[in-house]
């Protein structure tokens, strides 16, 4: 599930076909305060604007959004749940 400031949420690490060690690093970011976490991601942007990549299909873009929106719907879920137990929820 994706919260606040996260890289990447766990369903998406392991969807995405990526190395163990690249996993554990994105794991890692994920545990740092928020700060780092914009210090780090804008170091980032700024190595790797100038990457040649291939552009998106539409395929991938559709694929990316159903992702984001069930990550988002398992946080409402999550976030509904919780203030029900709290007595938040009438």
């Amino acid at each position: 599930m994706i919260q606040k400031g996260n890289f990447a949420s766990t369903t998406n690490l392991e969807r995405i076909h990526m190395n163990t060690e690249t996993q554990s690093i994105l794991k890692s970011i994920n545990r740092l305060p928020e700060p780092e976490k914009r210090e780090l991601a804008a170091e980032i942007i700024r190595l790797t604007a100038n990457f040649d990549f291939p552009p998106l299909t539409d395929e991938d873009l559709v694929a990316t959004a159903d992702e984001l929106f069930l990550d988002l719907d398992r946080a409402e879920v999550k976030d509904a749940k919780s203030k029900s137990r709290r007595g938040l929820v009438s």
